[in-house]
């Protein structure tokens, strides 16, 4: 495998800030941006309850907005889905990551699955084109075959990224494993990989495994972690 350099400032750039709290405050939600600004991080990954309030305090920055549809299992309508997403881009998300119907996809519905993503998908290309696109398999919770099934439903649908984990199933989040494994099923689409990702080596270790992107909210803790002035390697 190739070894890759990262400084805080490239390693910021990769990160989703995340707060998925239900109980989050006005200020839990204004400490996130301002530590999205201060780190560079690419996004800041909120409730949809949050986004315009994150919108507002981000703008003019290179942070953008990503919102969560269909906690905690995606068990929910396709059309609430696609509703929920054209209302959080309407309030300036750029980017929408789906709960897959985990439901669905733990019993094989293929079907199901791809209309639930597609329905979402469809809506935000409509509305606009450049949103992207992230749908959650929480892979801790699924068969190597599940996942392998999903992987094939999210590219069929059309959407822009694979995401490991919500980060609140008890079943765990991200491992580096799962990833590569989405990295074999998944490309040319790209790999979030969120859930767990608490310390400096693993997140170096999910991004040699193959992700492009990770969600956690220990972002700061992660790019601290860097020497200033230094770069760290992934393994």
């Amino acid at each position: 495998m190739n070894t890759h350099l990262y400084t805080r400032a490239a390693l910021g750039r990769l990160i989703d800030h995340t707060l998925l709290n239900p109980v989050a405050t006005v200020d839990h939600v204004n400490r996130l941006c301002d530590e999205c600004v201060e780190h560079g991080f690419y996004a800041a990954c909120v409730r949809p309850a949050w986004v315009r309030r994150c919108v507002e305090r981000l703008r003019g920055t290179d942070t953008v907005v990503a919102a969560v549809v269909g906690l905690p299992c995606g068990g929910a309508p396709a059309d609430s889905g696609a509703v929920e997403a054209r209302a959080i881009i309407e309030s300036g998300a750029r980017e929408i990551d789906l709960v897959v119907n985990l439901p669905a996809l733990t019993a094989g519905d293929r079907a199901i699955v791809v209309g639930h993503i597609s329905a979402v998908v469809d809506v935000v290309k409509q509305t606009d084109a450049d949103v992207l696109v992230k749908v959650i398999l929480e892979t801790a919770a699924l068969t190597d075959e599940q996942i392998i099934l999903g992987c094939r439903c999210i590219a069929e649908a059309q959407a822009d990224f694979v995401k490991t984990s919500t980060g609140l199933h008890p079943a765990g989040g991200a491992t580096v494993r799962h990833v590569a494994l989405l990295r074999k099923h998944i490309a040319p689409l790209k790999i979030k990989a969120s859930g767990g990702i608490g310390d400096l080596p693993k997140a170096l270790a999910m991004l040699e495994a193959g992700a492009d992107r990770l969600g956690t909210s220990y972002g700061v803790a992660l790019v601290e972690s860097v020497p200033e002035e230094a770069e760290v390697s992934s393994p």
